[in-house]
């Protein structure tokens, strides 16, 4: 066994898990085989310094922790690559949207797997990530909670919450960052630049963010800290009401929700996107 872990689909999720590892200093560029089918990709990640393979039942059969970083619609496609060569030793990990731990098991036999929902922060360490799993002990448990926790936050979670996870967690980090954008925009109107207003926005978004975290308040307390009487606050943050600011959130992510179900019940095979 040459590596330590494998990652089987290094697209933008899996290239940021591989980048956080890095970065967490966990793993060794040595340490990780990543796999793609896609030449130009595969030159791409190799400029990097990442070593790189389009053969993922060998990926496989050199490594311990294999991750499964893929479309849903490839579910089948790997299974087939990869089924003979999964071990006993082996730990299955899959950022797989709709698949389930009971299908990866029988896909690939009684394994300790974990589904596992991060998002794009993984590369610098300060991801959101909920796992679930099965035929797991407490040494896997504790194995695969430390590498993540490395790597931003994490929470245990049932298998049945795994798509409000996604929505919340994964989608959500775009539906962030389009927040940002607008409040930037918004900025270089009332008279920054365009590099000032997003260096402001992003500072102030994460100063939120750490007020949450550290203080575990409710948001709602905090604002009352900077909603004086009649004040400027209170008055912006009553016409983003009026405009519909939080009902417009709210049903972003119920329609994302929706959709997700609705695919998996047609047993249609979603992206994350």
């Amino acid at each position: 066994m040459d590596h330590k872990i494998a990652i089987l689909g290094a697209g933008n999720l899996g290239t940021s898990l591989a980048s956080g590892l890095l970065n967490s200093k966990q793993y060794a560029m040595a340490d990780m085989l990543l796999t793609d089918k896609r030449g130009h990709r595969i030159n791409y990640l190799r400029d990097k310094g990442f070593m790189v393979t389009d053969n993922n039942a060998e990926a496989v059969r050199q490594s311990r922790i294999i991750v499964m970083s893929i479309k849903p619609q490839q579910f089948e496609s790997l299974v087939k690559e990869i089924r003979d060569y999964i071990q006993p030793h082996h730990i299955i990990l899959s950022t797989i949207t709709g698949i389930t731990l009971k299908e990866i098991e029988s896909a690939l036999g009684k394994v300790p797997v974990f589904r596992i929902m991060p998002n794009m922060a993984l590369a610098i360490c300060e991801s959101m990530t909920c796992i679930a799993s099965k035929n797991t002990h407490s040494d896997h448990l504790e194995q695969i909670l430390s590498m993540f926790n490395k790597m931003g936050t994490t929470l245990e979670i049932e298998e049945e919450m795994m798509e409000a996870a996604t929505v919340v967690g994964a989608c959500g980090i775009a539906f962030a960052l389009r927040f940002m954008r607008a409040m930037s925009q918004g900025g270089i109107e009332i008279g920054f630049n365009s590099e000032m207003s997003q260096l402001i926005t992003a500072q102030t978004v994460k100063g939120a963010a750490r007020l949450i975290l550290e203080t575990n308040n409710h948001p709602e307390r905090e604002i009352d800290k900077v909603t004086t009487p009649q004040g400027i606050t209170i008055s912006g943050l009553n016409e983003m009401e009026h405009q519909g600011l939080s009902s417009a959130v709210i049903r972003g992510l119920l329609t994302s929700f929706t959709k997700l179900e609705h695919l998996m019940e047609k047993n249609v095979r979603p992206d994350k996107e």
